[in-house]
């Protein structure tokens, strides 16, 4: 396999994978094109690349842009926008897994918590069953929160270290 089928199969790849995690398969393109791109890309370059419209790539540029897995780039003497992808993996998945939280835990945990304040009698079994199960999922979500800001936080060194006592 030669560099640009090497490329256009992580591209694809990188694209199904971030549609596997909730991200639209667009967006993961654009991101994976530009992760590995050596220099930043224009607008023009990323819709060539990945044969999308402009407004397909502005939209999901945007969007990498707010999830602060983007950054622009000024070239001088350039009046083209150009754009490059964090580099560093451990910031790119902790940005995801910040991002992520922020649009699916977060609220989960809000609807959770209000749910616990039922309106009835504690002792019926359906008010009780009710209960039980929502508390446990509120309880795993609660858990599952207080990980992912540990990890989010924490530094790589710290994690690969825990990971292999882990494993030992």
């Amino acid at each position: 396999m030669n560099l640009t089928e090497a490329k256009q199969q992580f591209v694809q790849s990188w694209g199904v994978l971030g549609s596997q995690w909730g991200i639209n398969r667009t967006m993961a393109q654009v991101h994976a094109l530009l992760l590995i791109a050596e220099k930043p890309m224009s607008t023009d370059d990323v819709m060539e690349g990945l044969n999308i419209s402009r407004g397909n790539a502005n939209m999901n540029i945007r969007e990498l842009m707010d999830w602060g897995l983007v950054d622009k780039v000024i070239i001088s003497g350039d009046r083209k926008e150009y754009f490059s992808a964090d580099k560093d993996i451990w910031r790119v998945a902790t940005r995801i897994m910040a991002q992520r939280k922020k649009r699916e835990l977060d609220p989960m945990l809000k609807v959770l918590n209000q749910l616990t304040d039922l309106e009835g009698d504690k002792k019926d079994p359906d008010i009780k069953a009710f209960t039980e199960v929502i508390g446990g999922i509120r309880k795993f979500a609660g858990h599952a929160e207080k990980t992912l800001d540990t990890i989010i936080r924490a530094e790589e060194n710290w994690f690969l270290n825990s990971f292999i006592k882990i494993l030992k």
